[in-house]
Parts: C-alpha cells; structure tokens; sequence
C-alpha cells in the first residue's frame, strides 16, 4: 500500500506519540511504501521558525537523513499537484493540508491523518 503521512502524523511518528494503532501498525509495516511531501518540510521548518513546533527544531538540519533512516520516500510537489491544491473546494483553507490532499488525491493514495475535512475534500484518509 501506497501511504502519504500528514504533517502531523509524521511529526507524532517520529516523537513516538498520539497515533492510532492502526496508523501505528501501517508505518511500521515494511511492505507499505510510506511517503513524505516536500510540503511537510516546508510546514515544519516554517512552524520551527515560528515558534510553534518547537521539540521539531533538531529535525530540520537532517531532515532527509531521518527520512531515509525511518524507510520514507520523499515526494515533491508537481504542478499537478499544485493545480489540483488549487481546484479543491474550500473546505479546508489549509494550504499544506491542501496540497497533501491533492497530492494523495493525484497520486491515488491513502493520506494517513486524523484531519477528517482531507476525507471531504476527496483524500483517501486512514486512521
């Protein structure tokens, strides 16, 4: 299975807290392909800028080191994405919840997150 993580559910994974079991047991199963957009990096370095994400600040010098060390693939953000974030119905004025949703919307994949507004806005969501 194919799985993008929200922000948060990445952020939660990675400091070992908050998850269901089921989205405990879908990360932690190696025949899932588990993906991180850029949007996330993006969200988490500007909310460690900000102050609001402070426990997040270690991660940012290695990002990518501590995504390939936890098995996750990275995932950019394409126009088609970009387009389709775009096109979404306002129900979610999010804008990085509205590029993961259209990325796993495009992508054809499950969006692990317990934001429910990504099920409205059409995001396969598991939790």
């Amino acid at each position: 299975m194919r799985l993008l993580l929200d922000t948060h559910t990445l952020i939660w994974w990675l400091e070992d807290r908050k998850l269901t079991k089921t989205a405990k047991n879908l990360i932690s199963d190696t025949s899932n392909e588990i993906w991180i957009s850029t949007a996330s990096a993006y969200e988490i370095s500007f909310k460690v800028m900000l102050g609001k994400l402070p426990s997040c600040a270690p991660l940012i010098p290695k990002f990518s080191v501590t995504l390939l060390s936890e098995g996750f693939r990275h995932m950019e953000c394409t126009l088609r994405h970009g387009v389709e974030a775009g096109r979404l119905p306002l129900l979610h004025r999010d804008p990085w919840d509205r590029m993961l949703a259209a990325q796993a919307i495009v992508e054809d994949m499950a969006i692990v997150s317990n934001d429910e507004k990504l099920s409205a806005l059409g995001a396969k969501r598991v939790w």
